[in-house]
C-alpha cells in the first residue's frame, strides 16, 4: 500500500468504525487519525492494519480492534497532565495513543519478544514520554505508583481489589473482566480514598492477560 492508501485507510477506520461506535472525543479521534497504525504490525499484516479485526502479533497475541481502542481512550478521559500505567504493551499502538494524550506512560509487557517488537515500533515515532518494562504488570506495580490513569489491554477475569488502589484520587482504570463469553469493559474511578465507582461500558471478548514474572526496561 502507498502512503496515500494508508491515509485513506486511517480516515475510513475513524469515520466508519470508531466514530459509529460512539467515540466522539475530538482528541481521541485526532490521535487515531494521525498515528500510523501500520507501523505496529508485521509486514504480512500491513494491509490489515486498519481492518475491524484483532491483527495477529507474535506468540498467539493480537492487537485490540480499533473500536476497542477508541472506547478505551475515550472512557479514560486522559488529560495532558496525567501519569499513565498500561498493562499489556502489545504492539505499542495503544501505548503511543496514551503517550500522545497524557504526560508520561509506563507500559508493562510480560512477553519478551512482544516487548522488543513494541520498542522497535515506538522508536519510529517522535515520542519521549514512554517507559517500557518487561515484567508481570499485575503483581509488580512500578514504584512510580499511584497513577492518574491505568489501562489494561487484555482480559483479567478478576483483580478488582488490586489495581484500583494504585490510582490517585480522581484516577480512572479501564479493564475488561469476566470469563468467556461474558466479558465486559469496566471503568473504575477512585473518588477519594477507599471510595470507588465502577461502571460497565460494553460487552466484548479479548484474550486473557499473561501473568508470569520477568524483568527488563526500555525508555523513550
Amino acid at each position: 500500500m502507498t502512503e496515500n492508501s494508508y491515509e485513506q485507510a486511517r480516515f475510513n477506520m475513524v469515520e466508519q468504525q470508531v466514530r459509529p461506535w460512539e467515540v466522539m472525543d475530538p482528541r481521541v479521534l485526532q490521535v487515531m487519525q494521525e498515528l500510523p497504525r501500520e507501523n505496529f504490525v508485521s509486514d504480512e499484516y500491513k494491509g490489515l492494519a486498519y481492518a475491524d479485526i484483532e491483527v495477529p502479533l507474535a506468540n498467539g497475541h493480537h492487537m485490540l480492534k480499533p473500536v476497542i481502542v477508541g472506547r478505551l481512550l475515550q472512557a479514560l478521559n486522559i488529560k495532558p497532565t496525567d501519569t499513565i500505567l498500561e498493562i499489556g504493551t502489545g504492539s505499542g499502538y495503544v501505548t503511543a495513543c496514551l503517550a500522545r494524550l497524557g504526560k508520561q506512560v509506563t507500559s508493562i509487557e510480560i512477553d519478551n519478544e512482544i516487548a522488543t517488537q513494541a520498542a522497535g515500533n515506538l522508536a519510529t515515532l517522535d515520542l519521549n514520554n514512554i517507559i517500557l518494562q518487561i515484567n508481570d504488570g499485575i503483581h509488580t506495580i512500578p514504584g512510580t505508583a499511584p497513577f492518574d490513569v491505568i489501562a489494561v489491554t487484555a482480559n483479567i477475569p478478576d483483580c478488582k481489589n488490586i489495581l484500583p488502589k494504585e490510582l490517585n484520587d480522581g484516577g480512572r482504570l479501564f479493564m475488561i473482566t469476566g470469563n468467556s463469553p461474558n466479558m465486559s469493559a469496566q471503568l473504575t474511578t477512585r473518588i477519594h480514598g477507599d471510595n470507588f465507582r465502577t461502571e460497565t461500558l460494553f460487552e466484548t471478548e479479548i484474550e486473557i492477560l499473561e501473568s508470569v514474572p520477568a524483568k527488563e526496561v526500555f525508555s523513550f
